[in-house]
């Protein structure tokens, strides 16, 4: 095969595990194409899932969307509200917004997926079934540099809780003791 930056056999990308508790219905393996290849404003990357596991909790994006084409194995998608039967050569929208996903495999094989999806950050994910929200200035894919944290959406506040306001006091009183020492021009 011809060498090029922008080329690569699927064999010469790493395999990574899925990092999942241990015992968990989460598991499984991926590789990064896109990352191996230069792509900038798209990721993608291919899945195997062992029987009775999911790769990734239930979830939503608010900025980026994502295509899931099915090349092996049989499954249950969860969009939405509804359960649908998926298998070889189903292809998938998940456009962003309230369009929560889960890709579940329910056969007795592996499930074998390719998820093209677009890389713009920030992005803001829900996770409906543990009541989470993501928010991510950098993909997981990439060097662990930029903002990546996950919060339990335990309680509504306004949107100044928390804003004592105590650094602007600080200013402000240190900015009127200047003004005294200086005469007005």
């Amino acid at each position: 095969m011809a060498k090029h930056k922008n080329l690569i056999h699927l064999s010469e990308v790493p395999v990574d595990r899925i990092n999942a508790p241990e015992g968990s219905v989460f598991g499984g393996s991926r590789r990064r194409v896109g990352a191996h290849i230069g792509a900038q404003k798209l990721g993608y990357s291919f899945f195997s899932v062992p029987p009775g596991k999911t790769a990734f909790p239930y979830h939503n994006h608010m900025g980026n969307e994502e295509m899931i084409y099915i090349i092996d194995g049989d499954g249950v998608l969860r969009l939405g509200k509804e359960e649908l039967a998926v298998s070889a050569d189903t292809v998938i929208a998940c456009p962003p917004g309230d369009f929560p996903h889960q890709l579940i495999n329910t056969g007795c094989g592996e499930l074998r997926y390719l998820v093209v999806s677009t890389m713009a950050y920030p992005d803001i994910s829900a996770y409906p079934d543990s009541n989470k929200i993501g928010a991510y200035a950098t993909s997981a894919g990439r060097p662990k540099t930029g903002f990546r944290s996950l919060y339990v959406r335990d309680r509504n506040v306004n949107y100044y809780d928390g804003e004592e306001g105590e650094q602007v006091e600080r200013i402000l009183k240190s900015a009127r003791r200047g003004t005294k020492d200086t005469p007005a021009t």
